[in-house]
């Protein structure tokens, strides 16, 4: 009995799976039907299920609107796997991406690390009718870290730097950034550094935080928009030889919906506003205790940056 519980629950889970990736959203899932294109003069907005990429798309829709698109939203669909599928089917036009995790889902081959690079293979292995729009300053990325008094004590400002250290430091982070290409055998190819110790922490979380800032670690994985770096006052140490891929926050849309000049306009005017460390307050805002609404934080962010 318990078997066939498991069964039928995979089976679920997995047509409910297939319908999501069509488009479908809402109602009995084993009753949903793949999601219609929207109008040919709406935009569609689409969003990974996490704050910030909810939040870059709540920009999008919004600037959009303020321009006299229409827009329709749909946020929060989850993975890649579930909503690249909506693009090239044409159930969704428009998500805010980030160029290396998105090269990687094209081509899992691909080596490319530098900004430039990585975006010029996203434009050639992109399937038409889908382009990305221009890049922005903006990343969302692995970044190593440390305190600002290890920092200053050390003279570090970059991975560069840090070799003759490594002997004597421990490196906290997720357990998968042990083995992960990127990660610690990425530094150590790279750049020739080899930490004394491992701590496998969480992923940017509050365990690996607290071990940097009580001096168990002395070196820790956060994400570069992570308001923990600012708000700690960490030091993130530079990357000159581009061991991490570039992130960089990019309006990934169908080519069909660019007719209207001012579609390309403004969410390029929106990439030229954005860089990290606008992005890493944006998320901070998005953290306070008063929970403030995503859709006003947007709105305020637009006026601010002369677009709204």
């Amino acid at each position: 009995m318990r078997s066939a519980r498991l069964l039928g629950a995979a089976l679920v889970a997995a047509a409910t799976l297939l319908l999501t990736a069509c488009g479908g959203g809402g109602g009995d899932p084993l009753q949903q039907q793949p999601q219609p294109p929207s109008a040919a003069d709406t935009i569609r907005v689409g969003s990974a299920n996490f704050t910030e990429n909810r939040l870059l798309a709540e920009i999008y829709a919004t600037a959009l609107s303020i321009r006299g698109v229409k827009v329709e939203r749909q946020f929060g669909i989850g993975s890649r796997e579930t909503y690249f599928p909506g693009l090239r089917d044409g159930s969704i036009d428009l998500v805010p991406e980030y160029t290396g995790n998105l090269l990687q889902y094209l081509d899992a081959q691909a080596t490319a690390t530098a900004p430039a690079d990585v975006y010029a293979q996203v434009t050639q292995k992109l399937p038409p009718p889908l382009k990305v729009l221009q890049a922005s300053p903006a990343e969302d990325k692995d970044a190593v870290v440390v305190t600002r008094a290890f920092a200053t004590q050390n003279n570090l400002t970059s991975l560069a730097d840090i070799g003759r250290l490594c002997p004597t430091m421990a490196f906290g982070g997720p357990p998968e950034f042990q083995t992960r290409p990127y990660g610690i055998p990425g530094i150590q190819k790279t750049y020739g550094c080899t930490f004394k110790e491992y701590r496998s922490l969480d992923a940017g979380g509050p365990l690996t935080v607290a071990a940097l800032r009580d001096g168990s670690i002395q070196a820790a994985d956060l994400f570069t928009t992570d308001a923990s770096i600012p708000n700690n006052d960490f030091v993130v140490l530079a990357d000159p030889q581009s061991n991490f891929a570039a992130q960089q926050v990019v309006p990934l849309v169908n080519g069909n919906k660019l007719t209207n000049p001012a579609v390309a306009d403004v969410l390029n005017l929106i990439s030229q506003k954005m860089d990290t460390a606008t992005l890493t307050d944006l998320n901070r805002r998005l953290d306070a205790p008063d929970k403030p609404d995503p859709a006003q934080v947007a709105r305020d962010w637009l006026s601010a940056a002369g677009i709204g």
